[in-house]
């Protein structure tokens, strides 16, 4: 990982846990280039990207002001795994595998997605546990090319962490639609009775552009709220 992105995620956690409190300013570029011991040019990408994530703002002639009063939820931009969002927000929660294996590019995945194979695609179902209830069921589809196999135990934890630090892949953007749907049969089995739940489609993308996956998020409507930071562009 990048230096300036290392920086990046350890500042946003120090504010996540309020080691710089929403309305304070962190330390100047180059107090935090002393600090993690590089240049103000890293100093400068990391603290672009707490900008853009919603977590400071900078003031002209001040620095940067620490404007993340709460964490969010589940935020719609942005690409964060599951686990990393669970282990931000202090949650307790547990992951059951109910399905792992190689099947046929099915139907369902045509009116969405346009990932396919030839040799069929890594098709993973887990449910999704907070404080012993079912609140997301998670259909993830590879393509078996780039993830020929994903282990149990990995599916149970976090797939990206070893995408990323295992097979060595960058994982780089996503689109996502998001949807309020009927709940179908499937969804009442494994998440109890609901009439509608909130549906996150996202094709997902390596750094060359790759497609590399397509993931069907199934959400219980009254445990998740799906929140973001938006940010006025100038020219």
């Amino acid at each position: 990982m990048n230096k300036f992105k290392q920086i990046f995620h350890d500042l946003k956690l120090k504010i996540q846990n309020k080691e710089y409190e929403n309305g304070t300013y962190l330390p100047s570029e180059n107090e935090l280039a002393k600090q993690y011991q590089t240049s103000r040019e890293t100093i400068r990408k990391a603290l672009n990207l707490l900008l853009e994530h919603g977590y400071i703002q900078k003031i002209r002639g001040k620095g940067s002001i620490v404007i993340s009063p709460k964490q969010f939820n589940f935020p719609v931009s942005g690409l964060t795994s599951y686990q990393e969002l669970v282990a931000s927000q202090h949650l307790t929660s547990q992951t059951t595998v109910l399905s792992n294996n190689l099947i046929k590019t099915i139907d369902t995945i045509k009116k969405h997605s346009e990932l396919t194979s030839p040799n069929g695609l890594r098709y993973i179902k887990r449910q999704r546990w907070l404080d012993g209830s079912p609140v997301i069921i998670d259909h993830d589809y590879f393509h078996p090319d780039i993830i020929p196999e994903i282990p149990n135990e990995v599916a149970e934890q976090s797939i990206y962490e070893y995408l990323e630090n295992s097979l060595g892949l960058a994982i780089s953007y996503a689109t996502k639609t998001i949807t309020v749907e009927a709940a179908t049969q499937d969804d009442v089995t494994y998440l109890g009775h609901q009439d509608y739940v909130v549906v996150v489609r996202s094709d997902v993308y390596l750094e060359d552009t790759q497609l590399f996956q397509y993931t069907e998020s199934r959400h219980t409507i009254d445990k998740f709220k799906f929140v973001d930071f938006a940010r006025r562009r100038h020219n």
